[in-house]
């Protein structure tokens, strides 16, 4: 019987600024987190990702490569972050150039279960539970379905 490559979990070449908490098991690499952070466990944030100061990311999340996230902010159990759109018509495979960004400002909150595409979101945002983002938010307030709208202000 031929053993797999297997590849450990773990924290490793993290950035960290003061008072992080992260709960274990984790796979944080290559990353900055900003100061007074939290990560619940069972996440995994990849190489290049920038978390603002004071911002939550809560259990089950993954946040690829090219997601930059602002300070304040809340990412809900589950949110799943995406940068291949596969533009091809499949998986990028191997083909990073292809990959696009997602920035997230300040003050956002995504709910549980939500899914972000690479697309900006601006300031002072809130996303629904279980939401697909599948194009820029630009304007404040409270977003939500598959694909994601505007809510009125009187929800």
């Amino acid at each position: 019987m031929k053993r797999p490559e297997v590849h450990q979990a773990g924290v490793r070449d993290v950035d960290f600024g003061a008072r992080v908490r992260i709960v274990e098991p984790c796979n944080l690499y290559g990353c900055k987190i900003g100061d007074d952070c939290f990560v619940g466990p069972f996440t995994e944030i990849q190489k290049g990702v920038v978390i603002g100061a004071r911002t939550r990311v809560q259990s089950h999340a993954f946040i690829c490569e090219l997601v930059t996230i602002g300070e304040d902010c809340f990412v809900g159990h589950g949110v799943m972050f995406v940068n291949d759109t596969f533009s091809t018509g499949g998986p990028a495979r191997g083909q990073r150039e292809l990959w696009r960004e997602t920035l997230i400002g300040n003050r956002v909150s995504i709910g549980s279960n939500a899914t972000i595409m690479p697309i900006r979101i601006a300031d002072d945002v809130v996303i629904g539970a279980g939401s697909v983002v599948t194009r820029d938010v630009t304007t404040p307030g409270k977003y939500a379905g598959n694909p994601a709208r505007r809510l009125l202000t009187d929800q």
